[in-house]
């Protein structure tokens, strides 16, 4: 075992921080329609027809993470607002959030966008998303609303999230969005390949990649090895093109990107030595700027993957933006904000994630800027939509040359295994009990992804589900020698992150999962002093100066020496046989009274 710097551990784990958002729009989802059979073209038939409006329909998708099928996701039932975020979507959980957007309960809607009665309603509903159903709803709206007047955005972590995805480079996902007619995109997970691999996947994707914020470092741009690669502007150093024009129907559209801030803090920067990115709130407003000044268009929108919290700001500080489509932070809001700046408004959205939802915007453009609008985030119930015949096709040529892998049968969940949440999933608890007990150590520890599909209890986990939590490009695990103290400060650290005041220095993830130890987490506290009562699963406090065997996965610094995490995973469940969780390590909250970002919370 080797010793861990607090830097490299801090890198390590450094993802935190879920969103806030602003209310104040009156566009809200079809509430009250009464629950049919789980048949296609039932009950989902209303709910897909749009009535026309305006002259312009913007899809948007985000954070589909590779999920070529239809899969089951479960919403928080923790997802806190503090501060200036309290009470504001997306800090609404269960019965608070119906109430605040007017939902019926026990319907398909309440079923999408809360994690009530989740067992029960996935099984009346089934399974959502799926490339092959969205495709069908794309070309639906295409059909209905005019395919010169419709644009597709995705924004971004499309690459990233399967092991076919993985095992192809991405290659995968970029056909399947060729195939779907993705239109414009940005990112943030399609940068944990190779710079190589990178720049492939984009010059293979049919639409425009557009990132107005990532760079090419000084050091690079004298002997750039891409600088024939058509989105390089070598006089700015922008690596990708900063946005695009897209005329429909005689409107001009411009689609500005901005990729995930902080890639080279919380993914390995030594897969993409050249590039540095930033917010560069700054750089975004030249870019308006310039754009309407010079392209002359009548909407101007940003495809985002800042997380919400970091878009709300942007959005209050930057002028000439007519809609923000951010992602980053999964938050399937039903309704958009809509932010006052000193130029007027901008209304800022977020799609949720897993191929779950498509959102569609449409606007009314009449002399040159946009005069309304109306806004539905479509849940994509696989049951409600009939799967394209082509696109399913392709999925199944992709996924042929793996099954056998992929439908490896390890174990039977004993209960709902899910991640999504500011503290802790049951899946992540699998994770970090197969870290500790498979590799012999006292405490494991596990990132905050908000990445991650449901198993319901009693299916069997297939290493196609293993694989969905854990696959990345830098999974090798690790176990090291930590000292007490430096746990400490590595808990602070991500939940200042979390829960930082200022939107611009959260990072967007959940807080650092655990196991073999319990801790309090005072919401009241600053920096240094959230983090309290520490102790092994046994009740032994954890003593500053005493060191402990911690097991983990995800270097972001140097790669670790050990077996990747889905090996580890994969051979634990092989022996439990049946996937028990017998305790989950998640922390005792100070701070949360009258929250309606928490409920249901076991401790």
């Amino acid at each position: 075992m080797s010793s861990l710097s607090r830097r490299e551990f801090i890198q390590i784990m450094g993802l935190a921080a879920a969103a806030g958002m602003l209310p104040g729009c009156d566009s809200r989802p079809g509430a009250g329609k009464k629950a049919a059979a789980p048949a296609a073209g039932r009950a989902g038939a209303g709910m897909y027809d749009l009535p026309r409006f305006g002259n312009v329909t913007l899809m948007h998708m985000t954070d589909c993470h590779a999920q070529l099928l239809p899969i089951y996701f479960r919403e928080p039932n923790v997802n806190l607002g503090l501060g200036s975020s309290f009470g504001k979507p997306p800090h609404l959980v269960g019965d608070k959030l119906l109430e605040y957007f007017g939902i019926k309960p026990n319907t398909p809607e309440a079923h999408a966008f809360t994690y009530l009665n989740f067992v029960e309603a996935a099984q009346q509903y089934g399974k959502v998303g799926g490339f092959a159903h969205l495709a069908t709803l794309v070309k639906k709206l295409r059909a209905d609303h005019g395919p010169d007047k419709t644009l597709l955005l995705d924004g971004g972590d499309t690459w990233q999230g399967s092991g076919t995805a993985l095992w192809t480079r991405g290659q995968d996902m970029v056909e399947a969005c060729n195939r779907l007619g993705v239109d414009v995109m940005t990112g943030h997970w399609e940068y944990t390949y190779l710079e190589d691999e990178i720049i492939k996947n984009i010059q293979a994707f049919k639409g425009d990649f557009v990132a107005q914020n990532v760079y090419v470092k000084d050091e690079a741009s004298f002997d750039y090895r891409f600088a024939d690669f058509p989105g390089y502007d070598e006089n700015t150093q922008r690596a990708f093109k900063p946005y695009t024009i897209k005329d429909l129907g005689g409107v001009r559209v411009a689609v500005i990107g901005q990729a995930f801030p902080y890639t080279p803090i919380a993914n390995p920067q030594r897969f993409i030595p050249d590039w540095t990115f930033g917010i560069r709130e700054r750089e975004m407003q030249d870019t308006v700027n310039a754009v309407r000044e010079h392209e002359k268009p009548d909407v101007v929108v940003v495809i985002s993957h800042n997380g919400m919290d970091v878009d709300l700001k942007m959005a209050s500080r930057v002028t000439g933006i007519d809609v923000i489509f951010g992602g980053h932070t999964h938050d399937g809001m039903p309704a958009p904000s809509v932010v006052k700046n000193a130029g007027g408004q901008t209304l800022v959205t977020n799609a949720g994630s897993n191929g779950k939802f498509l959102g569609v915007m449409q606007l009314d453009v009449r002399n040159g800027k946009v005069q309304d609008f109306r806004y539905r985030l479509l849940p994509v119930f696989s049951n409600f939509l009939e799967p394209d015949k082509a696109m399913a096709a392709y999925i199944d040529e992709v996924r042929a040359p793996y099954l056998k892998q992929l439908r490896e049968e390890l174990a039977v969940a004993d209960t709902l295994l899910y991640r999504r949440g500011n503290f802790n999933g049951t899946f992540d608890q699998i994770i970090c009990d197969a870290l500790r007990i498979q590799l012999d150590a006292q405490i494991s520890l596990s990132p905050g992804f908000r990445w991650g599909t449901t198993v319901l209890p009693g299916q069997t986990i297939t290493m196609d589900n293993v694989l969905d939590q854990t696959c990345m490009t830098y999974p090798e695990t690790y176990v090291r020698d930590m000292k007490g103290s430096d746990l400490k400060l590595i808990l602070e650290d991500v939940a200042d992150n979390l829960f930082n005041a200022d939107p611009y220095k959260q990072q967007g993830g959940d807080m650092v999962r655990v196991g073999g130890m319990d801790y309090t987490m005072d919401l009241t506290g600053t920096m240094g002093t959230r983090i309290k009562d520490m102790r092994l699963d046994d009740g032994t406090p954890i003593e500053p100066d005493k060191t402990y065997k911690v097991a983990g996965w995800a270097t972001v610094g140097a790669k670790s020496p050990g077996p990747p995490v889905w090996e580890v995973v994969a051979e634990y469940l092989r022996d439990q046989k049946v996937a028990k969780i017998k305790k989950l390590n998640t922390p005792k909250i100070i701070g949360a009274e009258g929250n309606p970002g928490i409920a249901d919370y076991p401790v």
